[in-house]
């Protein structure tokens, strides 16, 4: 999921299974680190708590990247700012980040890779207000049009066809071509690679419109039991995530699949959605579509390896319409009220706590995670101990 700098140089690529590397990873010292969502979660938190404190506009973009407004903070010095960023997350949280600085969001996250890179700036901080416009030229032409914010693979290979290739060709593109041939999403990148800001930040977190859990299996199973089992604990994830947004869900989605990395074994994968009569966001109505899905689909005699399910159709709750023969009334109520309770017990004693139980105990498909780090900040038990000798 995630490789240093050192692994990356030995060519090892995103994704490719553990058991594949052992070779490599006894030959070059490679260790490797099962992942610690809570812990994750919770440091990600608290950068978002130390960011705040330096500016009132924040988007938190993703886990580990936020945007910060600096309106009004022309006075102190973009880079100063950043830099004072950089080692007060360092101090109080141990973290090593970097800060890119730019007149709109394309640039900021162009400078913050290009600070990531060295490619410019010094001690993690890359502020393109403080360079010239030769700089920058000489700069943007060295780096290939991939980097920059939103442009995949596709679109990459389409750009190059066409003969632009650096962030510089990208940016200095007509923006009625690009949007012509492309869409009005690349046109507005090309813009905000010229200093022109065309995306506001979103200081409240839009609502998801999709919802997906799913996780691979600790071990091959083979049972519908055990899929059962597996299903049903993703969807009281995804159901907890819609109704912390107070919305619905109008279709569920299931699917599962064998190990595509071992293609000498038989193999098998399915998804299929089923709409809703209504949307719903009880996790035992949907459960119970879920586990329909399943059981016509599953097939015996393979090994299945992963399994995941998606809640699609998402509506505002406020926006719930009933067909015509729904009933609606006190059993709404009731059980509006017994998931409310059901998700104030698991916030309260942890995630599980409280549980349906076709979700199961022993749980033998759960993910291993053999080689967890830690939780220095959300168990008792990941504190580190000082014992005097």
């Amino acid at each position: 999921m995630a490789r240093s700098a050192e692994v990356k140089a030995l060519g090892i690529p995103m994704g490719v299974p553990w058991f594949q590397l052992q070779a490599q990873a006894r030959k070059h010292g490679i260790v490797a680190c099962s992942s610690n969502y809570a812990l994750y979660a919770d440091m990600s938190n608290r950068v978002v708590e130390v960011l705040s404190s330096f500016s009132p506009k924040i988007e938190v973009y993703s886990i580990d990247e936020s945007f910060l407004d600096f309106t009004g903070f022309e006075r102190q010095g973009y880079t100063s700012y950043g830099a004072e960023i950089r080692q007060r997350v360092a101090d109080w949280l141990g973290l090593a980040v970097c800060v890119g600085i730019g007149t709109s969001k394309t640039l900021a996250k162009l400078a913050n890779h290009c600070a990531k890179k060295s490619h410019a700036g010094a001690d993690g901080v890359c502020d393109f207000t403080v360079m010239s416009e030769p700089a920058l030229v000489q700069l943007f032409a060295r780096i290939v049009v991939g980097e920059v914010w939103g442009v995949g693979r596709q679109i990459t290979a389409r750009l190059e066809a066409m003969g632009i290739k650096t962030v510089l060709q990208l940016r200095d593109a007509n923006p009625e071509t690009i949007r012509s041939r492309f869409s009005v999403v690349l046109e507005r990148t090309v813009r905000e690679l010229r200093g022109i800001s065309c995306l506001d930040l979103q200081e409240v977190d839009p609502d998801k419109q999709q919802i997906m859990s799913s996780r691979s299996f600790g071990a091959v199973i083979y049972e519908l039991a055990d899929l059962e089992e597996a299903v049903a604990s993703y969807i009281a994830k995804a159901a907890e995530k819609l109704r912390a947004q107070d919305s619905l869900a109008g279709a569920v989605q299931v699917y599962f699949r064998t190990n595509v990395f071992k293609p000498e074994v038989p193999q098998y994968q399915r998804a299929v959605t089923v709409p809703l009569p209504d949307a719903s966001s009880d996790t035992r109505v949907l459960t119970q579509w879920a586990l329909r899905v399943l059981r016509r689909i599953y097939r015996p005699g393979y090994g299945y390896h992963k399994a995941g399910v998606t809640l699609m159709e998402i509506v505002p709750k406020a926006n719930q319409q009933f067909s015509l023969f729904t009933e609606s009334g006190a059993g709404d109520a009731r059980a509006a009220k017994l998931m409310g309770a059901l998700d104030d017990i698991n916030q309260r004693y942890g995630r599980g706590t409280l549980r349906l139980a076709t979700e199961g105990l022993d749980r033998p498909w759960q993910m291993r995670r053999g080689n967890l780090s830690p939780a220095y900040t959300t168990a008792w038990e990941g504190l580190p101990v000082v014992r005097a000798c």
